[in-house]
């Protein structure tokens, strides 16, 4: 075997060895649901065994993505802690829920149902996972408490219906739990139709059932929106603040006036080549170059700004019309002050307004 072929090779396992979804398992993931979906086709039985042949591949994927992993916690001591971990659970089901089943005597195309617990692997994945849980773990009180409201509508509103509907429906509403069905229904304005009141009643009870649904709902929804809001601040505030610490301009700042800048910047992550300002343009907010470079374009010259630099203050403290072009060179990302919240930073922080009123004074002379 070639030396760069097992090079390779050890980088596989390696990339297989931690627990991130690699590109390998993520194909596998699609193939294999894929195929599981095409066998219970009728339609593809002639297909079956190219079919077949897939499915087993990608349980081998899995089965040897599981042994390396375990292999690999073995060697630094923490297998006990990977086993009893949600991403271990998911590897093991994943290896051995299939086979496990073919031996107990299942029928295949049974059997090969299991594979759809292959999708879980991807979960930990999904962008924003650990913030919806962050969220449902903060608002559980107030979700809960919209629960029971829940449950206490759909009991009442059971028991009512079936008061007033059992003499005349005894097939829908001859039992509590009939009725449960039809509340759950109509509490969640699904409305299947399939089960309706015909006393004036249980007309009116199913009104109030529906819209009382609509309040619910609305609740859940608002609860949600908020805490999700709430936690898309946060997230931006500690990215913005990790920012702005590296920023020297700010280095000399205490936490607390640290904490007043990252409240009144945004962030704004562009790619190369990009034109930030405009020439002649109307001044509304100046940067501050976090990460990258970009390149002003002046008269007989071109000047680059690294990290920690800042421009476009000269349109704010005299003339807001922009003086020069400027884009990026490089990937960069720039804190942005609007022009309110600059005048608003300046009056709270008269060392920074001082320097940042030197600076533009010394490029007002340059640039002449």
């Amino acid at each position: 075997m070639s030396k760069p072929l097992i090079t390779a090779l050890a980088q596989f396992v390696a990339a297989t060895a931690g627990r991130n979804m690699t590109k390998a398992a993520y194909v596998a993931v699609g193939v294999g649901v894929l195929s599981m979906v095409l066998l219970t086709d009728n339609r593809a039985n002639e297909a079956s065994g190219w079919v077949s042949g897939l499915l087993w591949a990608c349980l081998a994927y899995f089965v040897f993505e599981w042994l390396v992993r375990l292999r690999h916690m073995a060697r630094t001591g923490r297998l006990a802690l990977y086993m009893s971990s949600s991403a271990g659970i998911v590897d093991a089901i994943g290896a051995l829920a299939v086979p496990v089943a073919l031996i107990l005597g299942v029928e295949p195309k049974t059997a090969w149902l299991l594979s759809v617990l292959w999708v879980l692997k991807v979960v930990p994945g999904i962008p924003g996972l650990r913030q919806l849980r962050r969220v449902l773990v903060l608002e559980s009180g107030p979700l809960v408490s919209v629960l029971v409201i829940f449950l206490t509508v759909v009991f009442l509103a059971s028991v009512a219906e079936y008061f007033l509907e059992r003499d005349v429906q005894p097939q829908t509403f001859g039992s509590v739990p009939n009725a449960l069905w039809w509340a759950v229904v109509t509490l969640t304005t699904t409305g299947y139709g399939d089960v309706v009141p015909v006393t004036p009643l249980g007309r009116i009870v199913a009104a109030l059932v529906m819209i009382s649904g609509l309040g619910v709902f609305g609740l859940w929804t608002g609860i949600l929106a908020t805490g999700f809001a709430a936690e898309t601040r946060r997230d931006n505030f500690l990215k913005t603040w990790e920012s702005v610490s590296k920023v020297p301009f700010f280095a000399a700042l205490g936490p607390a006036a640290i904490a007043d800048v990252t409240h009144m910047l945004r962030t704004m992550e562009l790619p190369a080549r990009t034109l930030i300002i405009r020439k002649g343009a109307q001044g509304d907010c100046m940067y501050f170059i976090a990460a990258g470079e970009v390149e002003v374009d002046l008269p007989g010259k071109k000047v680059q700004l690294g990290e920690g630099a800042f421009f476009g203050e000269m349109a704010l403290l005299g003339n807001n019309l922009r003086g020069a072009n400027v884009s990026t060179t490089k990937v960069s990302r720039l804190l942005v002050l609007d022009l309110v919240d600059f005048r608003v930073l300046m009056a709270r922080h008269p060392d920074l307004a001082e320097t940042i009123d030197a600076e533009a004074k010394r490029r007002a002379l340059e640039n002449k």
